[in-house]
C-alpha cells in the first residue's frame, strides 16, 4: 500500500470517528443533511417576496378565523373523541374551558397554518419540501399544549388530586431513564416476559445451524399434515418471535394446529466480528440454505415462503433469483408488511438521502454495525405522539408506570444490523430502488420481481409507518406471478401482522388479481374492495390449504446438522444480546 493511499485511509478513520462521535448526540441524523433542507427553505424563501406575503396573510386570516371561531357557540365544544391535532389529543372537557379552549384553537391553527403556508415555497426540492414539514410537526408537538403540565388540564386536574405524588413518581422514571441513555447499569422493570418460558413456547427444535441462522422445525400437533411445508423468513431487525408470542396470538401456533409443518428462520444477532456480513449473505445463507434444509427432511415437496417486513423482501429476491435459474422448489411467496419497490416508502425516506447515508455510514464503519437504539429515534419520530410525548406525559408527568404486553416487551429485545449489509440495504433498496428496477445482482445476474410466478399472497397493514401500504401495494405493477392476493389489514406494522382470530375490532380487505387482468390502482382498489370483520389469518390458511397437497403423516423431526450441538426451540440465536 502507498504512502498516500495511507494517508488517504487515515483521514476517512478520523472522518468515522468524528461522525460517530457527532452522532451520540444528533441521533445519528446527519447535521448536513438538516442545514441542507433548512437552507433550502429558507433560500427559496427569502428570494420569493410573493411568497412571504402569502406568508403573513395566511398568518393574519388565520388569526381572524381563530378569532372567530372563539366566539362561536361551538368553540366550546372540546371537539370530538381523537381529534388529532398534529398528532395532539383534546379529550377532556376542561378543553372547551378557558384558559384551554384559546391554547388548543391557537396550536390548532397553528399547525393549519405551518402545513398549508409556511412549507408551500417554490423551487425546493421535493425531498426537502416534505423534510421541512416534518421537522415543523416536530417542533410543534414540542410546544403542544397537551405535552405541558401548566398547559394541560387533565395533568392540573391529576397533579392536585394526586397532591404532586404523580410528579415525585415522573422524576424517579426520568432519573432511571437517563441513567440508561448514559450507559449506567440500571435493572429495567420486570415485565414478567420470558423467552421460552411464556413467549415463543410453539414446541420444536433446532435442525441447523450456520455463523448466520438458526432453522427451527416445530413439532406437529395434529394427526395429519398438509403435503407442502411452511418457512417463515423474519426480519433480522427484531427477534424472530415476534411470529410466535404467546399461544393466544402465535402465528406459528396458528399455522400448526391448522395442520401445516412449519419451519422458523432465527437470525443471529450480529457483532462486530459480522460485520463483512453482506446482503447477498441473508440471501444465501439465509433464504437458500433453509429451503435446501427444508427439502432434506420433507422431500419432493415444494415449500410455501413466508416473508415478514425485511423478510419479504429477502425472500421475494430469492425466489426471484431462483425462478431465474430455473428453481421451481417454491410452491408459494407470502410477503407480509414488505416493500420491493421504494420509491414512495413513506416518511422513512426522509432519513435516507445521500447525506444521512454516507453520515451512518462512517457511524457503523467505526463500529461494526448499527444497534437498535441508533435505529429507534427515526421510528419514534415517525409516531412522535405515541412513542415520544405520549411516554413524557404518562409515565414523567402522571407518574404511571406502562402496562407491558407481550408484543411491547417483544419491541424491547432489540437486535444490531451489520453494517455492509444496512449499507447496500439502505443505498441500493431504499435510495436506488435497484431490485424493483432490475440494478440488484445475486449470484453476479440482475434479479427482477418479474420473474416470480409462483401464486402470491401479500398483507399490508393500513397505518404503517415503515411499509405505507401503498408502497407495498406497487408490488402489482411488476408482477408476473399467477395470481397475487392482497389483504390490507387494520392496524400498524407489527399489530396489523399479530392479528389473530377472536382478536376484538380486526377487520381486512383482500382480493385477487389474476394473471392478465387490468392493474387496479390503489385508491380505486380500496374502494371497491369490501371490509370483512375478522383476523385474516383465516383467509391466509384456505389460500393455503388450497394448494398444500392432500393430508398425511407428518415427516420426522430433521436431524441437527450445521455448527454447534443441537437444542430444543427457540434456540440459541434467540437470546443473542
Amino acid at each position: 500500500m502507498t504512502l498516500d493511499r495511507r494517508k488517504t485511509l487515515t483521514f476517512q478513520a478520523l472522518d468515522s470517528l468524528w461522525h460517530a462521535m457527532q452522532g451520540r448526540w444528533t441521533m445519528n441524523f446527519s447535521p448536513v443533511a438538516t442545514q441542507l433542507a433548512v437552507g433550502d427553505w429558507l433560500l427559496h424563501l427569502a428570494n420569493s417576496p410573493g411568497t412571504q406575503a402569502d406568508l403573513w396573510a395566511g398568518f393574519f386570516g388565520l388569526t381572524t378565523e381563530a378569532v372567530t371561531e372563539r366566539v362561536r357557540p361551538r368553540a366550546k365544544d372540546p371537539g370530538a373523541k381523537g381529534d388529532l391535532e398534529c398528532g395532539c389529543r383534546f379529550d377532556d372537557p376542561l378543553w372547551g374551558e378557558e384558559p384551554f379552549l384559546s391554547l388548543r384553537v391557537l396550536y390548532r391553527l397553528g399547525c393549519r397554518w405551518w402545513e398549508e403556508y409556511a412549507t408551500d415555497v417554490p423551487g425546493m426540492k421535493p425531498r426537502h419540501k416534505a423534510f421541512i414539514s416534518f421537522l415543523g410537526r416536530q417542533m410543534l408537538e414540542l410546544y403542544s399544549p397537551c405535552n405541558h403540565l401548566f398547559t394541560n388540564p387533565e395533568l392540573l386536574r391529576h397533579t392536585s388530586e394526586e397532591k404532586g405524588a404523580n410528579l415525585v413518581r415522573g422524576g424517579r422514571f426520568l432519573a432511571e431513564d437517563l441513567m440508561r441513555v448514559c450507559r449506567v447499569p440500571f435493572p429495567l422493570p420486570d415485565s414478567g416476559f420470558q423467552v421460552g418460558k411464556n413467549l415463543a413456547v410453539t414446541k420444536g427444535r433446532v435442525i441447523y445451524r450456520n455463523r448466520l441462522m438458526e432453522i427451527i422445525q416445530y413439532s406437529p400437533s395434529t394427526p395429519e399434515v398438509f403435503e407442502n411445508p411452511v418457512l417463515i423468513v423474519p426480519a433480522w431487525i427484531m427477534k424472530y418471535y415476534i411470529l410466535d408470542l404467546s399461544p393466544h396470538n402465535s402465528m406459528v401456533k396458528h399455522l400448526v394446529d391448522q395442520g401445516h409443518t412449519v419451519f422458523m428462520v432465527s437470525w443471529k444477532n450480529p457483532g462486530y466480528e459480522d460485520r463483512e456480513t453482506d446482503l447477498e449473505d441473508y440471501i444465501e445463507l439465509g433464504v437458500m440454505d433453509a429451503v435446501e434444509k427444508v427439502e432434506e427432511v420433507v422431500p419432493e415437496r415444494k415449500v410455501h415462503v413466508v416473508g415478514y417486513c425485511l423478510g419479504g423482501t429477502l425472500s421475494a429476491m430469492a425466489a426471484s433469483a431462483m425462478a431465474r435459474d430455473g428453481d421451481d422448489r417454491l410452491k408459494s411467496l407470502t410477503m407480509l408488511a414488505a416493500q420491493t419497490d421504494f420509491s414512495e416508502a413513506g416518511e422513512l425516506m426522509l432519513f435516507i438521502g445521500h447525506a444521512q447515508l454516507s453520515f451512518l455510514e462512517d457511524i457503523m464503519q467505526f463500529q461494526g454495525y448499527l444497534d437498535a437504539g441508533q435505529m429507534a429515534a427515526a421510528f419514534q419520530m415517525l409516531r412522535s405522539y405515541d412513542l415520544i410525548w405520549g411516554k413524557w406525559v404518562t409515565r414523567y408527568l402522571k407518574g404511571e408506570q406502562e402496562f407491558i404486553n407481550d408484543l411491547m416487551a417483544w419491541n424491547a429485545d432489540t437486535t444490531r444490523m451489520p453494517s455492509r449489509m444496512h449499507s447496500r440495504y439502505l443505498r441500493e433498496l431504499f435510495l436506488n430502488n435497484d431490485f424493483f428496477e432490475g440494478r440488484f445482482r445475486v449470484k453476479g445476474r440482475p434479479v427482477v420481481v418479474s420473474d416470480i410466478h409462483v401464486p402470491v399472497f401479500i398483507v399490508a397493514p393500513e397505518k404503517d409507518h415503515v411499509s405505507p401500504w401503498t408502497s407495498v401495494y406497487k408490488f402489482h405493477l411488476s408482477s408476473d406471478a399467477r395470481s397475487v392476493t392482497f389483504v390490507l389489514t387494520r392496524g400498524g406494522h407489527n399489530a396489523g401482522i399479530v392479528s389473530e382470530p377472536g382478536h376484538h375490532g380486526r377487520s381486512y380487505r383482500i382480493a385477487t388479481a389474476h394473471e392478465g387482468q387490468s392493474y387496479v390502482p390503489p385508491g380505486h382498489w380500496y374502494h371497491d374492495t369490501p371490509v370483512k370483520d375478522g383476523s385474516w389469518w383465516v383467509d391466509w390458511h384456505k389460500w393455503l390449504m388450497g394448494s398444500s397437497g392432500k393430508k398425511s403423516t407428518p415427516p420426522d423431526m430433521g436431524g441437527f446438522t450445521g455448527e454447534g450441538e443441537a437444542c430444543a426451540a427457540p434456540g440459541t440465536y434467540v437470546f443473542g444480546t
